[in-house]
This record gives C-alpha cells, sequence and structure tokens, in this order.
C-alpha cells in the first residue's frame, strides 16, 4: 500500500521551443492525480476491497431475504386470520343447540368438523407451559360429554333450567372449581365442586376433586310466573293458580332475605372415583378445547370474550 501511496501523484513538465536568440523557460509542474486514471472501482469495508459486482450480489442476497420476510409475515397474518375465522364459525354453529344438548346430527358433524380445524391449528402446543392462558373463568359453550345431557335436559325441574356452567382455574394454587348455576322464577341457586389439579404432560392435567359446595340460593323479592310450565312435554297453564301465587310475594319476600343470608353447604368428596383427568387441545385468550375421559369433548369460551355473543 505505500508503493501506490507514492505513485498517487507525480509531476509532468512541459517544454516550450523558443529562438535561438530566446532562453530556455521552464513552466511549474502539472500535477496529475491518480484518481483520474480509469482502473475497477472499489468500495473499502472495514480495510477489505469489495468490487462492484461482490456489492450487487450482496445487495441482492439482502433484497432476497426481505422478500422471504415480508412473505413470512404475510402467511403469518393469513394465518391468524384462519384461525379467527373457524373461532367466529365455531361460535356461530354453538348458538341455539343448548351447550350440544338440541344440536342435531348434522350440527353436531359441523361443530366436529370445525374442532378437528382448530385443532389442527393450534397457538398453544403446551398448554401446562402457558397458565395465565389457562388461568381465569371459562363457560361451557359446548360439549359431548352425555352425562351431561339430563342436567342441561328442560322440564326435569319444573320452573327451572340451567343457566350457566363454569370451570374457573386458578393457575396460581392449582385449583379447579366446576360450577352450574340454575334459575327459576324465585331466584338463581349454585351447585360447585372445588378440586386440585397437578400437571401431567404439555397437554394433560390430572384433576382431584375434594369438596362439594351447595351456593345460598339467591331469591328475588317479586316473582315473575309464567302463563304455563311444561313438564314431561305437557303444558300446564298457570292462569288458574296465578292470583294465589300473587298473594304470597310479600311471604316471599321475608323468605329470601333469610335464606340468602345464611352460609353455603360444603360437604367432602372422599375416594379414588373422585378424580378425572383433561386434554386441553386447544387454547388461546377466547376458546379452550378439552377432551376427558371417554372421548368426550369440551368448548368452552373465555369469560369477557365477544365470542360469547355471537
Amino acid at each position: 500500500m505505500a508503493t501506490v501511496q507514492l505513485f498517487t501523484q507525480f509531476p509532468c513538465q512541459t517544454r516550450v521551443l523558443i529562438t535561438p536568440n530566446s532562453k530556455s523557460i521552464s513552466k511549474p509542474p502539472i500535477l496529475v492525480p491518480m484518481s483520474s486514471i480509469i482502473h475497477r472501482p472499489k468500495f473499502s469495508t472495514g480495510g477489505i476491497g469489495v468490487s462492484r459486482a461482490d456489492f450487487r450480489v450482496r445487495a441482492t442476497d439482502a433484497a432476497g431475504q426481505r422478500g422471504s420476510a415480508l412473505l413470512a409475515a404475510e402467511e403469518a397474518i393469513e394465518a391468524v386470520e384462519e384461525t379467527e375465522r373457524l373461532k367466529k364459525s365455531l361460535a356461530d354453529s354453538l348458538y341455539g343447540t343448548d351447550r350440544g344438548l338440541s344440536a342435531s346430527s348434522e350440527t353436531r358433524a359441523e361443530i366436529g368438523d370445525l374442532i378437528t380445524q382448530l385443532e389442527s391449528k393450534n397457538p398453544t402446543p403446551a398448554p401446562t407451559e402457558a397458565l395465565f392462558l389457562l388461568n381465569g373463568k371459562w363457560i361451557l359453550a359446548y360439549t359431548s360429554f352425555v352425562n351431561l345431557f339430563p342436567l342441561l335436559s328442560r322440564g326435569i325441574v319444573p320452573l327451572v333450567k340451567v343457566d350457566e356452567i363454569s370451570q374457573t382455574i386458578d393457575s396460581d394454587n392449582f385449583t379447579v372449581q366446576n360450577s352450574v348455576r340454575f334459575a327459576g322464577p324465585l331466584g338463581t341457586n349454585s351447585i360447585s365442586t372445588n378440586a386440585k389439579f397437578e400437571i401431567r404432560s404439555p397437554k394433560r392435567v390430572q384433576i382431584k376433586f375434594e369438596q362439594g359446595v351447595i351456593g345460598t340460593p339467591q331469591l328475588t323479592d317479586s316473582i315473575e310466573i309464567p302463563e304455563y310450565v311444561e313438564v314431561l312435554g305437557q303444558k300446564i297453564d298457570l292462569n288458574p293458580i296465578r292470583g294465589l301465587l300473587t298473594s304470597v310475594q310479600d311471604t316471599a319476600s321475608s323468605v329470601a332475605r333469610t335464606i340468602s343470608s345464611q352460609p353455603p353447604l360444603k360437604f367432602s368428596l372422599p375416594g379414588d372415583n373422585a378424580q378425572s383427568w383433561l386434554l386441553t387441545t386447544y387454547l388461546d385468550k377466547d376458546i379452550r378445547i378439552s377432551r376427558g375421559d371417554g372421548g368426550s369433548v369440551f368448548v368452552l369460551i373465555k369469560e369477557g370474550s365477544p365470542l360469547l355473543n355471537p
């Protein structure tokens, strides 16, 4: 490099011919910079010479990487949009099925297909390692668990229906509470079970039920009397006794205040039969899909999610 620096510029003298009687005159030297000499340009990068051809190759590689990144981002956005579409379609399909009780065979098949598609796109492959997503109250929207159908059936207890079935998970204390809330003309009541859970795999938890709780009835001060009730498929007209029922409203109000002030009734659930396991096959901030003993499926929607009101 030192040799190159010595020849970055050199002097050139120009001679001018004069007559014999005149004296030779020397003009000052003309400096010619080496930069005016044509050569293959290079760029200095950290002391390493890079030719324009190399630079073009590297620039092309960088552009290709940016293109690949943009393509990957577009594919990720499309995947998220497809998942959201499936979630909305599933919520729409569940509407009016009474948690699966009144779903037709065609609707069940459609729901099963949507569940399978969502499970294949599960954004949380290890749910037990994302307990913050499991945490909170989940509302049962659909189940194929036939043992729940008698509970869901209308008409078993006159004027009383299942208002809500929920599961509340406390991931800090590893507890689960399953709760069924009943509603009737006199008020609401709930029955729940408290359990502990243990993580057995990235998707599976073991549940051991420890305690049952019969909640304190929350009675209303005023009785809403329907025109009829349906018992075992038969409609019973209540208009003839409407006056009698109306006359006990004052008494009911006093009884309601007394009963509602009582503590809930708790009882233990001993034995090995009070155990179960749950496999979570899909989980995000809105929907949880779980499979239990015997292959039954449960679709739960997080409390506060817009999917609860399709």
